[in-house]
């Protein structure tokens, strides 16, 4: 069982501790519980929130040296330092393996470990400019929703903090069960990381109404921009400024990223070949696949049905 700790401090954010609740936290009868979830204080007791009410934490930094995934949930206010308790606490907890993951202003906190330095990192769009002043040996990447280095992990505003948990329970269990967890929060499948957290001035809210279902269900087939803009009777630039806008990212990227989406899904829910699998979300050949595949995943077909193959 993968053990996460939140770490809190007065005021804390009900919001983004949330987020890690939802996700590695709460515990469905329809889904297997992966995660055991606790939260610390470096002094257990009552801790205020932003909501008004306080919040009972009977544990204090000792747990953070059993955790496999500490997360900061927010950082109140950003400017506040960390104790050496709280600081020593976090390097033992990095130096011996443990995952170390920030939502929204919690970057401030890791970036005063120095764990950071040298790193890309992204936080609320708000606080970006903040960010790089204080810690100039960070590269802060403003429009990003989340970045994981595998090791630390840092996300956007509170709601991209829930991308980021999910982002790592599919690294952890594999595309289908995150698809499945998000499905029970009722949150989109998958929001990559690259995807832009504040992009005005919004595409109308129809911008692109059915275009992103329909292709869905055509992923098997070679569809490309130009059937999209013409799908939505649209210029492919056209389609292509509006696709920035309302998702952050290319037509052309964001169909790609289905399709290895669903290559995943097959990887892990079928015994099909991966040559009937590229055939099957349009990369057309198990060679292109295997290139698409690790582009996006970082690893092979194969290594990661081995990985995350469900019975």
């Amino acid at each position: 069982m993968h053990r996460v700790v939140a770490l809190v401090r007065p005021v804390q954010s009900t919001f983004e501790l949330g987020c890690a609740v939802e996700v590695f936290g709460t515990e469905r009868a329809e889904l297997p519980q992966h995660y055991e979830f606790e939260v610390c204080t470096e002094e257990p007791g009552p801790v205020p929130t932003t909501a008004g009410y306080a919040i009972s934490v009977a544990h204090d930094l000792s747990v953070l040296a059993s955790a496999d995934t500490v997360l900061i949930p927010g950082w109140a206010p950003v400017q506040a330092p960390l104790s050496p308790p709280v600081r020593h606490a976090l390097l033992r907890a990095h130096a011996r393996g443990a995952r170390l993951v920030t939502i929204c202003s919690g970057v401030f906190a890791l970036a005063r470990t120095g764990l950071l330095d040298g790193r890309s990192a992204t936080t609320h769009w708000a606080r970006a400019t903040q960010l790089q002043q204080e810690f100039p040996r960070i590269r802060v990447q403003p429009d990003m929703l989340y970045v994981d280095h595998g090791d630390v992990a840092t996300s956007a505003g509170a709601g991209a903090g829930i991308d980021l948990c999910l982002h790592l329970v599919r690294k952890d269990h594999g595309a289908a069960h995150a698809a499945l967890l998000a499905r029970h929060m009722v949150m989109p499948l998958h929001r990559d990381g690259g995807q832009r957290q504040y992009a005005p001035p919004a595409a109308p809210t129809n911008a692109l109404d059915g275009l992103l279902d329909w292709a869905e269900t055509r992923l098997g087939s070679p569809l490309s921009v130009r059937d999209l803009a013409a799908h939505a009777n649209v210029s492919p630039r056209t389609l292509a400024r509006r696709f920035t806008d309302h998702l952050g990212t290319s037509p052309g990227a964001w169909l790609l990223s289905r399709r290895v989406a669903e290559a995943r899904t097959l990887l892990e829910q079928t015994d099909l070949p991966v040559e009937a699998i590229a055939a099957r979300v349009g990369l057309t050949s198990a060679v292109n696949l295997r290139r698409r595949f690790r582009a996006q995943v970082g690893t092979t077909p194969g290594a990661y049905r081995r990985a995350f193959r469900t019975s």
